[in-house]
């Protein structure tokens, strides 16, 4: 068999394979888990798994960065300097530009929250 844009199977980089990222059966839920999936120039995507876990009362987050987070599974609760705090559920986004203070007030005790980070150079825009 030929494959399109390829002499042989062989040539291939490497391995096509699913990661079912909401699969979070082995990681611990002491604290929060962060796995990098992907880094390019000027960007990076995580995942991360929060169990009850939360931004340290008097902590907020101010990052050189723009941050676009989606939940994937689970539910969790943003407070953003300036307005009302974000309820997020499975399927919900936002993008917190540069330097946009934040936080994370609230992660589901009773299940994973599972989200996906992705994080830019906001010179880029």
């Amino acid at each position: 068999m030929r494959l399109a844009g390829a002499e042989r199977e062989s040539e291939l980089p490497q391995r096509v394979r699913i990661q079912r990222l909401t699969d979070v059966a082995g990681l611990g839920e002491e604290s929060e888990h962060v796995d990098v999936l992907l880094v390019g120039a000027g960007w990076r995507l995580e995942r991360i798994v929060s169990r009850g876990q939360t931004t340290p009362a008097g902590q907020w987050y101010d990052q050189e960065e723009d941050e676009w987070v989606a939940v994937l599974a689970g539910s969790a609760r943003l407070e953003v300097v300036g307005q009302v705090d974000l309820e997020l559920g499975p399927g919900d986004a936002v993008l917190l530009p540069a330097h946009r203070r934040h936080r994370v007030s609230w992660t589901d005790v009773t299940q994973a929250t599972v989200w996906v980070a992705l994080f830019a150079d906001s010179s880029e825009r």
